[in-house]
């Protein structure tokens, strides 16, 4: 089941190729197949263009404060 507006179009196969790429050992062809996959869902949904949420700057606590 998929929750309602919980992830991105293709987040899961665009996440799933990432995560595959940063393995060691590389397995290529475990992360060809991935390729695939998320090509397969950008054509079927018109994905036109990702992009990331910054949220690492979001996150971070700010540095402007002189000791």
């Amino acid at each position: 089941m998929e929750k309602s507006g919980a992830q991105p179009v293709c987040g899961q196969e665009a996440m799933d190729l990432l995560n595959c790429v940063t393995e060691s050992p590389f397995d290529l062809d475990k992360c060809t197949r991935l390729l695939h996959s998320l090509r397969e869902c950008v054509l079927s949904k018109k994905v036109k263009k990702f992009s990331i949420a910054d949220q690492g700057q979001q996150e971070a606590k700010p540095s402007d404060k002189k000791t």
